[in-house]
C-alpha cells in the first residue's frame, strides 16, 4: 500500500528460482507478506516458488488468465516503469541495464510523488505510516 518498489530484477529470462531468491531477500528486510497477487508467468506458476510460499505461509493470489484488471495496481506500476525508464534508455548490456533499472527505481521509491499517497514520495510515505503506527514494545 506504500507503492513502493521494492526490487526489479533485470535478466534474459526469470526462473521460480529467481522469484524465490528475490522474495527472500526482500523477507529478510520487511518480512514475509501474508499474500502476494501474481499473473500465470511460468516463474509464479513454479513449483519451487510455490514451495517458498508454502514454507512461509504466503498465499499465492494468481490474476484471472487474460485479466490484467484483476492486479491494476501492478499494471499502473508497469505503465510508469516503461514509460519513466524503459522507453527512455538504451541499454547497452544487462549490467548497464541493471545500473538504469535500479537508478530509476531508486528515484521512484525517494522523489516520485504519488497523488494517491498524498502527493508524497513511496519512502516518505512509508515513513509517516511507521511514525504513526509504532508497534509497542512488548517487556520481557
Amino acid at each position: 500500500f506504500t507503492r513502493e518498489c521494492l526490487a526489479i530484477l533485470v535478466d534474459q529470462a526469470l526462473k521460480g528460482a529467481d522469484v524465490v531468491a528475490i522474495m527472500r531477500q526482500v523477507s529478510e528486510i520487511r518480512g514475509s507478506p501474508s499474500r502476494i497477487q501474481v499473473d500465470n508467468g511460468s516463474e509464479f506458476i513454479s513449483k519451487v516458488l510455490d514451495l517458498w510460499a508454502y514454507q512461509c505461509h504466503v498465499t499465492l493470489d494468481f490474476s484471472r488468465p487474460g485479466k490484467p484488471t484483476d492486479n491494476p495496481f501492478i499494471e499502473s506500476f508497469h505503465g510508469r516503469f516503461r514509460d519513466e525508464c524503459l522507453n527512455t534508455h538504451w541499454f547497452l548490456s544487462l549490467d548497464d541495464a541493471r545500473r538504469k533499472v535500479e537508478h530509476w527505481r531508486r528515484e521512484y521509491n525517494a522523489f516520485r510523488p504519488h497523488s494517491a499517497l498524498k502527493n508524497l514520495a513511496p519512502r516518505a510515505f512509508a515513513a509517516q505510516f511507521a511514525s504513526v503506527h509504532v508497534q509497542p514494545e512488548i517487556p520481557i
